[in-house]
């Protein structure tokens, strides 16, 4: 066994090792989640409809990632309590596996009743594939929370190859340090999630087959710095601050932004239990409510300082504000010379229908996660995101909001797709896409 497989990973308590196999190595046992008390605002109540929400109180998770803002802000500016949902809890989560278990277990058994979350994550769970129980749990996604606004990190120790968007550089050095008896580690968030296929793809890209000369490890987005800093991974993929943080500690430095890999690509989303929305319809119509106007907030250029010195606090994420408003305010300093101001494919709440869940985006995740062998390739793919993906009550939000007509899509495919490499997603004929890739799994 070679020096660094031996080193152990640094993990905070409640996440189960990652050693094991991948589909199903994220597997933690207990509700591992932080209750934070927050003094929101006096607002005046405005129920959905004469009789208000069905309930007032709802628990939600969110990871310390900056696109778990719009729930942070929608707490700490009383947009729950201007919807009559004065009761709302926003629970710090330790990694996504417990975000899972909780989400499992429910309000009603110490858990929670939905979370901001991985968008492909609510699809996993309602087949049953990562769930604890390894049972279907039906999940509804109502929203997109964020586009862009993510990153793959590489250890500073491969600075002098310029890897950058082209993953090709690393290939003849991880070949060797395979070859030497080294495990060469890229981690991720979690198995089949947003931030997997991202690594996956790049490695992919470039020629480098994510199932044979790499390991993909998942690690909880807060730890990832410190494992690279002690040397237990070359490449990772997460959301901010973490890259920032990376980069301000010189220990790495951004190839790239995820969103020069694919322009305005969905990311997280806000999903809940599909029998608490079916349960409390008027509350998920206010919840919704609350956290799109809370987008909208978000994207306000006069509001990303505030926005950031809010999340960045103790009970939130206790993080640097330093190391959350740059990339949030669109300067981008990649850590290796490289810097972007006003860079147009920073995180976006609301802009650009980044809000909006287009049916296209999921079936587009679904594909990928067949291609790595995450989901049955006879899955019918079409059928589930029409069960899981409820952009219609996101319209009845938006409308309730009176949101213009003309930020609200009228279709819920935004068409033919383009990633860097000159690949194109026709979500028309996914099955074109995945004859068309040459490193799969499938």
């Amino acid at each position: 066994m070679s020096q660094v497989s031996r080193r152990k990973f640094i993990f905070t308590a409640g996440v189960t090792a990652v050693g094991s196999a991948i589909l199903h190595g994220c597997t933690s046992g207990g509700n591992n989640q932080t209750t934070t008390e927050n003094n929101t605002p006096d607002t005046t109540t405005t129920p959905v409809s004469g009789d208000g929400p069905e309930v007032t109180t709802a628990k939600l998770g969110f990871i310390a990632l900056t696109d778990s803002a719009p729930l942070i802000i929608a707490k700490e500016k009383g947009f729950f309590d201007k919807y009559g949902m004065t009761g709302v809890e926003i629970l710090k989560q330790a990694s996504w596996p417990v975000t899972r278990d909780n989400i499992e277990l429910g309000s009603a058994g110490g858990g929670i009743d939905g979370a901001h979350i991985l968008s492909p994550m609510p699809y996993l769970m309602t087949l049953g594939t990562i769930t604890k129980s390894k049972q279907p749990l039906p999940m509804y996604l109502l929203a997109r929370l964020n586009v862009n606004g993510q990153a793959i990190s590489v250890s500073n120790t491969y600075k002098d190859l310029k890897v950058g968007l082209d993953s090709s550089p690393l290939k003849d050095t991880f070949a060797k340090a395979k070859a030497d008896g080294k495990e060469v580690k890229c981690a991720v968030t979690f198995p089949g999630g947003t931030h997997d296929l991202w690594m996956r793809y790049w490695l992919a890209a470039g020629g480098i087959d994510p199932n044979k000369d790499v390991s993909v490890i998942p690690v909880p987005p807060p730890q990832m710095v410190a494992n690279m800093k002690v040397g237990n991974m070359e490449a990772f993929c997460v959301g901010e601050p973490w890259n920032a943080q990376l980069v301000n500690q010189d220990i790495g430095f951004s190839a790239l932004v995820t969103g020069e890999l694919w322009k305005d690509h969905p990311e997280k989303a806000l999903s809940l239990r599909k029998d608490w929305v079916d349960t409390n319809p008027k509350a998920a119509k206010a919840l919704l409510m609350a956290v799109l106007e809370a987008q909208q907030w978000c994207d306000k250029p006069e509001n990303i300082e505030e926005m950031c010195t809010i999340v960045s606090q103790d009970k939130w994420f206790k993080v640097p504000v330093d190391d959350i408003i740059g990339r949030s305010k669109g300067t981008i300093d990649f850590g290796n010379g490289r810097v972007e101001e006003n860079f147009p494919q920073a995180m976006k709440f609301w802009k650009d229908n980044a809000s909006y869940p287009f049916k296209s985006h999921d079936l587009w995740f679904l594909t990928e996660d067949i291609r790595w062998g995450y989901i049955p390739a006879d899955t019918d793919t079409k059928a589930l995101v029409d069960q899981v993906n409820r952009e219609d009550l996101w319209k009845e939000a938006a409308k309730a909001l009176s949101v213009p007509e003309a930020e609200i899509p009228t279709s819920t495919s935004r068409g033919v797709e383009t990633f860097f490499d000159g690949t194109k997603f026709d979500p028309e004929n996914p099955q074109a896409y995945l004859d068309g890739l040459k490193i799969k799994k499938i």
